[in-house]
């Protein structure tokens, strides 16, 4: 939104006036408040479509399933003799749901904006044309992330000095991986007895997370935080950073982490290879298997030298390629590809 908003295009948001985008954003006329009450919320629906009305804009970007939904269902209301096309972005390697609703929904989406090759791949397996699909990886203001306060995760958990910490930042969900990560660190402790992990997030997963640390006599080793605001500050202080996600579309918690020259011990899961260059800016396997996760976090840790190495690889590499010019400038030109394309077009040629 900033970065449009720099080259001189008008940006307006609308966003759930409880969440942490609205909180974030900044008050005026361009950021408009709506709270729908479920998927198919047919007021929220016209409130959206008289939003559209008064703000005439060529595109509409929904962000998430349930915005997609919402623009539909604004659009087919009327919103004024020019309709604006819709683009959906899609960010979740999960395939589209085949419900009829579902179905109907995404015939209305113009133009598909995937995070990643993998969501891409998915997507064209669902039936989406790939002339409709447009790749813009995920970037991050790296400058910003960088100029984050840094925080002692040491202090912050009363860790014992000198002990080398990993963090892990994602949703308790299962497709996150996290029970692999757990049933990881009780191997990796056999080999580095002090290795501490944090994990930031909350979900549904957190009571069985909770005993599997229980029962693998992990309480003194692995933590979960919780949603944390301070999050990137204390990730900048620890040692290695872990992804064990069984599904994912990119994994931008992966390119904070690689902005403050962490390494990486990652799964090949999904998107993740399109950030994480094995054996480059860190290492990879399978996703699922607790085994070759814990053998690369051990090789990393017992190599301070390669770990510095690939996490200036990582820096660079997240510099040049995941920046937020290129997300700008990506996302711009499919809104400019795609414009004159009238809403329900991608429908017509599937």
């Amino acid at each position: 939104m900033l970065g449009l908003r720099e080259r001189g295009h008008r940006a307006v948001l609308v966003a759930h006036p409880e969440g942490v985008l609205y909180r974030r954003a900044s008050e005026g006329d361009d950021l408009v408040p709506l709270s729908p009450r479920s998927e198919v919320d047919l007021a929220s629906a016209w409130r959206l479509a008289r939003i559209i009305a008064l703000h005439r804009p060529e595109i509409v970007h929904a962000h998430d399933p349930h915005a997609v939904a919402m623009a539909s269902m604004a659009l087919s209301f009327g919103v004024g003799p020019a309709v604006p096309t819709l683009v959906a972005s899609r960010r979740v390697d999960f395939h589209l749901q085949r419900h009829s609703f579902s179905r109907w929904k995404y015939r209305q989406v113009t133009c598909f904006i995937a995070a990643s090759r993998a969501i891409a791949d998915i997507l064209a397996a669902d039936g989406i044309p790939r002339s409709r699909i447009v790749v813009v990886h995920d970037g991050i203001d790296v400058d910003r992330v960088r100029a984050e306060p840094s925080a002692d995760v040491h202090a912050e958990f009363w860790f014992p000095k000198g002990a080398p910490v990993l963090v892990n930042v994602a949703a308790l969900v299962p497709h996150k991986g996290q029970k692999f990560l757990v049933e990881a660190m009780a191997k990796v402790r056999r080999k580095v007895a002090d290795a501490q992990l944090v994990i930031f997030g909350e979900g549904e997963l957190r009571p069985a997370l909770e005993q599997q640390i229980r029962e693998l006599d992990l309480g003194k080793h692995v933590v979960l935080a919780g949603f944390r605001e301070d999050v990137l500050g204390l990730m900048r202080s620890a040692d290695l950073f872990v992804m064990s996600s069984v599904t994912e579309g990119l994994g931008s918690t992966l390119l904070d982490a690689m902005a403050f020259e962490l390494p990486v011990a990652g799964t090949r899961a999904g998107g993740i290879p399109e950030a994480v260059e094995h054996g480059l800016t860190g290492l990879l396997v399978p996703p699922g298997n607790a085994e070759a996760l814990a053998a690369a976090i051990v090789q990393l840790l017992g190599d301070p030298a390669l770990r510095e190495r690939m996490g200036a690889a990582g820096r660079e590499r997240v510099e040049q390629q995941f920046g937020l010019t290129r997300l700008v400038e990506g996302t711009l030109e499919a809104y400019q590809t795609f414009r004159a394309a009238p809403a329900g077009h991608a429908a017509a040629r599937q």
